[in-house]
C-alpha cells in the first residue's frame, strides 16, 4: 500500500490565498507609483511651462516652442524633468532646477529624481514665488486625479503664484449628492461659480434647481460672449473655453415676474415653515400647529392664507369659543396674536404664493430631449424684500423633494442638485424645530439622490449641524474690517484641513474668481486644500435679455399646468357656509322667538282687552241693573196703590187731569151740558 503524498504547497489553500493577496499589493503598488510618476511628469510638465512663460515675459534666453514640447514629451514619458537643450549635464540639473524655481505653480521634480539625473551634482533645494512646496504641488495634483471611470466636474486649475494648468481641481460627479457650500462676501464671484457648475452639472444630464436672487444667472441659457481678456483667462488655466447656452425653464416665486408660478397651498407649507416666516416664538409655533390640527381635523382646507384666517377668526368668535377651549393649549390672546400677524403678512403682499394649483416638484426633475439636464432657476427679484419668506419657500421645495422621492442610494450622478442661495436668510432666527428640520433634512435627502449646495457669505452662516453634513466647499474670499469679522475668519480658517497655506492670509487675498477648494473623493476622503482659478462660464455672464425671458415662458408646457390660479371650496368658503347656516338658524330662532313673543303680547293684550270688556259689561250691567232698580223704586213711590205693576211717569197736567177731584168736576160739566145726569 502506497503512502498518501503530502499536498504541494502550492496547493495548500492558505499559501495560494496569500499569493493571491501579494499579487494584488503588487499591482496595486505599481499602480500607485505608476499615478506618481504620471503626476511628477505632469507637475515637471507644469515647472518647464512655467519657466518658458516666464523666459519670455523677461525676454530672457529661452528654448523655442517646440523644444519645450519636444522636452515635454520626454519629461512625460520618462516621469522626470525635462533637459534643457544646449546645456552641459551639470547645466541641465542645474537649469531644471532653476525652472522649478521659475515656475512657482508647478510642482518640480523631487530631488532624488535630480540626483538620478546627475549623481555627481548634490540635490539643489527648489525655491519657489507660491505658497505651496514641489512636493505640496505633487500632493494636490494627485489628490485631485480620480479614476478614469469616474465622470469629474472641473473647477479650475491650481494656482501657486501661477496657475497650474496640470493641476485641475475637480469634483467627482457622484459626491455632488453629498452636499456642498459655496461661500464668500459679496462681489468675490459666487454666482460665476454656481453657474459654472450649474452647466457642466446640466452637461452631464443632471437637472439643477437654483434661485436667481439678482436676475444675472439667467444668462445661463444665452451664450457668452468671448473677449481677449477671458480667452487669456481660461487659456491660462487650461479651460477649452467655448459659449454654450443651457436648457433653461424660468419659475417665479407666487406669479410676481415673467416665469412659471409656483404656489404652495398652506397646508402642505405646514406650520413649522410658516411660523418661521411670520417670525413667531416657540409658545406660538406650537398653537399654530393646533390651528392646523382644528382644519384638519374638520376637514377644512388651508389653501391660501384667507383660508387660514377664516379658522382663526372662528376659533376666536363667540360661535368658535368652545371649539377653542377643546383645542387645549391655544389661548385667545394667542390666537389674535398669530391672526394679527397673518394680516399683517397678507397686507404686505405675501399672500400671492399662497394657492392652487400647488407645484409639484417632480417637475424640477427634467431632462431635454437630447438627455441634457434642465436648469430651473426661481426668479425672485420680485420678493427679494421678503427674504424670510424667500429662504423658507426653498426650504419648503427642499422637504417637498424628500417626500416625494425614492431611496437610490450612493447613485453614479444625482437626481437633482439644489443651490440654496442666500443661506443665511433660512437660518437667521429658526427655532430649534426648524433647524433640527433642516439638519434631518439636508442629511437624509442624500440617499434620495439629491444635492445641496449652501450659498452664503461665511460659513458661520450654516450652523454646525448643517456645515457637518457638507462635503465639498469653495471658498471664495472673506474681509476681515471689524472684530467680528477677523472672529469669523478665525473660525473658518479652523476648519478647515492642515495644508501649506497660511489660510487666515490667503482668504484675505483670494482675487475675483479664485477660491480655496477641497472636496470629497470618489473613495469618501477629503481631497487636499487647494487655492483655485475657477472656471469661467460657457453662459453669458449677464442677464438674459428679457424677450428671450418671456419667449421661453410662453413655450413653456408647464405655464398651461400652473399659469392660471384655482379658487376652490376650503376653509374659508366652508366656514362662511357654516356661519352662514348658523346665520339663518338664529335667524329662523329669533324670527320665531320675536313671533312667540308678539303672539304672546298680542295674547297678554288680549286678555286685558277681554278683561276690560269684561269687566265693562259687569259694570254696565251693575249700572243697568242700579237704573232699574232706581227706576222701579221711583214708579212704586209714585204709583201709590194703583195696581198696576208698570211705572209711568205722568206729568202734572196729566195728574191733574186724572185726579179723582178733577173728573167728579169734569163729569158734573159734561152731564150738565148734554143732560145725561139723572135727576
Amino acid at each position: 500500500m502506497t503512502s498518501a503524498v503530502p499536498d504541494s504547497p502550492a496547493s495548500d489553500p492558505a499559501v495560494a490565498a496569500a499569493e493571491a493577496e501579494l499579487a494584488r499589493l503588487r499591482a496595486e503598488a505599481e499602480a500607485a507609483e505608476a499615478q506618481l510618476k504620471a503626476a511628477q511628469a505632469k507637475a515637471a510638465l507644469a515647472a518647464a511651462e512655467a519657466a518658458a512663460a516666464k523666459a519670455k515675459a523677461t525676454a530672457a534666453p529661452a528654448p523655442t516652442a517646440s523644444s519645450s514640447e519636444d522636452e515635454s514629451r520626454i519629461a512625460e514619458a520618462s516621469g522626470g524633468t525635462a533637459p534643457q537643450l544646449g546645456a552641459d549635464p551639470q547645466s541641465r540639473t542645474q537649469g531644471a532646477a532653476g525652472s522649478q524655481a521659475q515656475g512657482p505653480a508647478g510642482a518640480p521634480a523631487s530631488d532624488s529624481t535630480t540626483r538620478e539625473q546627475n549623481p555627481s551634482e548634490p540635490a539643489t533645494q527648489p525655491t519657489q514665488d507660491g505658497p505651496l512646496a514641489a512636493p505640496e504641488v505633487e500632493k494636490v495634483t494627485a489628490g485631485y486625479t480620480f479614476d478614469a471611470g469616474t465622470a469629474t466636474l472641473d473647477l479650475g486649475a491650481l494656482l501657486n503664484g501661477d496657475p497650474v494648468p496640470s493641476a485641475q481641481i475637480r469634483i467627482p460627479l457622484p459626491m455632488m449628492n453629498r452636499h456642498g457650500l459655496v461661500a464668500g462676501a459679496t462681489g468675490t464671484g459666487k454666482t460665476r461659480t454656481l453657474q459654472g457648475l450649474a452647466e457642466q452639472l446640466a452637461a452631464k444630464g443632471v437637472p439643477v434647481f437654483a434661485a436667481d436672487i439678482k436676475g444675472d444667472l439667467s444668462g445661463v441659457a444665452t451664450p457668452g460672449e468671448p473677449s481677449e481678456k477671458l480667452l487669456a483667462r481660461t487659456r491660462a488655466i487650461g479651460q477649452d473655453w467655448k459659449p454654450e447656452a443651457s436648457v433653461t425653464e424660468y419659475f417665479a416665486l407666487g406669479g410676481v415676474g415673467k416665469g412659471v408660478p409656483v404656489r404652495a397651498t398652506v397646508s402642505g407649507f405646514g406650520p413649522l415653515l410658516l411660523s418661521k416666516v411670520l417670525g413667531l416664538n416657540d409658545t406660538q409655533e406650537s398653537s399654530l400647529g393646533l390651528v392646523f390640527h382644528y382644519a384638519d381635523a374638520n376637514g377644512l382646507a388651508l389653501v391660501d392664507l384667507s383660508d387660514l384666517r377664516a379658522v382663526l377668526t372662528h376659533l376666536t368668535s363667540d360661535e368658535g369659543k368652545a371649539e377653542l377651549k377643546e383645542l387645549g393649549g391655544l389661548s385667545a390672546a394667542t390666537a389674535g396674536v398669530i391672526l394679527r400677524e397673518l394680516i399683517t403678512f397678507a397686507d404686505a403682499g405675501a399672500d400671492v404664493f399662497f394657492g392652487e394649483p400647488e407645484f409639484d416638484v417632480a417637475d424640477f426633475i427634467r431632462t431635454a430631449p437630447d438627455g441634457r439636464g434642465v436648469i430651473s432657476l426661481l426668479e425672485v427679484p420680485g420678493v427679494i424684500d421678503k427674504p424670510a419668506l424667500f429662504s423658507t419657500f426653498l426650504m419648503y421645495l427642499l422637504a417637498e423633494l424628500f417626500e416625494i422621492l425614492p431611496e437610490v442610494g450612493d447613485a453614479d450622478k444625482p437626481k437633482l442638485v439644489f443651490f440654496f442661495d442666500e443661506a443665511h436668510l433660512l437660518f437667521k432666527d429658526a427655532s430649534k424645530d426648524f433647524l433640527a428640520a433642516i439638519v434631518q433634512t439636508v442629511r437624509l435627502i442624500r440617499s434620495k439622490g439629491v444635492g445641496v449646495f449652501f450659498v452664503t457669505q461665511t460659513p458661520k452662516d450654516v450652523p454646525s449641524d448643517v456645515l457637518g453634513q457638507l462635503g465639498s466647499r469653495v471658498q471664495h474670499a472673506l474681509r476681515a474690517f471689524t472684530p467680528d469679522d477677523a472672529k469669523a475668519l478665525r473660525a473658518t480658517v479652523g476648519t478647515y484641513p492642515k495644508s501649506g497655506y497660511d489660510l487666515e492670509r490667503v482668504l484675505q487675498e483670494l482675487g475675483t474668481g479664485e477660491a480655496i477648494v477641497t472636496v470629497m473623493s470618489e473613495k469618501g476622503a477629503p481631497t487636499p486644500v487647494a487655492w483655485t482659478r475657477l472656471r469661467a462660464p460657457q453662459g453669458l455672464m449677464s442677464p438674459t435679455p428679457e424677450p428671450a425671458i418671456v419667449a421661453a415662458v410662453n413655450a413653456s408646457p408647464l405655464l398651461a399646468k400652473y399659469g392660471t390660479a384655482i379658487d376652490r371650496e376650503s376653509a374659508r368658503e366652508i366656514l362662511a357656509k357654516k356661519m352662514q347656516a348658523a346665520d339663518d338658524a338664529a335667524a329662523t330662532e329669533d324670527a320665531a322667538l320675536a313671533k312667540a313673543k308678539a303672539d304672546a303680547e298680542y295674547a297678554k293684550q288680549k286678555a286685558a282687552i277681554d278683561k276690560q270688556q269684561a269687566a265693562a259689561d259687569k259694570a254696565s250691567a251693575a249700572a243697568e241693573k242700579k237704573a232699574q232698580q232706581e227706576y222701579e223704586r221711583l214708579l212704586k213711590k209714585t204709583a201709590g196703590t194703583t195696581r198696576t205693576s208698570r211705572s209711568s211717569q205722568k206729568s202734572p197736567i196729566e195728574q191733574i187731569l186724572n185726579s179723582k177731584s178733577t173728573q167728579t168736576i169734569l163729569g158734573g160739566v159734561i152731564r150738565g151740558i148734554f143732560g145725561t145726569g139723572k135727576r
